[in-house]
């Protein structure tokens, strides 16, 4: 089954420098929960590009390390990029991150795309416990965007 997560988030920035931001792979360490101990592996040392391949290791499981790898399969600047897994623990992940200048800031959009491994069960996971994880790691990333850029009511 396909599963969506959807997420907007208003930043009172130039869309430039948030644009820029999000633009370098080693960043996305800062908004990453910290009990994921994410590391980026390899890929991730210069700025975004389309057909970036990153390697990074992300614990879901409390002890239990994943490997994910993800390429950055289209950019186009100052609007939007999509990363796409290519080894990881979804069947399929297709996360569109879109940037929209707006009066005051900037209008970012996240929209996931997923489906769980193993098939029924991995529904069944999904609604038991992936979707919250999922929404939880959104919730610290919006946060901790807002620590970083400010908010806009």
């Amino acid at each position: 089954m396909i599963h969506y997560l959807h997420r907007q988030q208003l930043i009172p920035a130039e869309l430039q420098t948030v644009w820029e931001y999000f633009s370098e792979p080693k960043n996305l360490n800062l908004i990453t929960p910290p009990d994921m101990n994410f590391e980026i592996i390899a890929g991730g040392d210069v700025r975004m590009y389309a057909g970036q391949v990153i390697e990074y290791r992300v614990e879901f499981l409390r002890g239990v390390k994943s490997l994910w790898l993800t390429e950055i399969a289209h950019v186009r600047e100052g609007e939007y990029f999509v990363d796409e897994q290519r080894v990881g623990p979804y069947r399929f992940w297709y996360h569109e991150h879109r940037f929209e200048k707006i009066s005051g800031g900037v209008k970012m959009t996240d929209h996931v795309t997923y489906v769980a491994p193993f098939g029924f069960l991995g529904d069944i996971v999904t609604a038991l416990w992936i979707r919250r994880r999922l929404e939880s790691i959104f919730d610290f990333r919006y946060r901790k965007i807002s620590e970083i850029f400010g908010s806009m009511k």
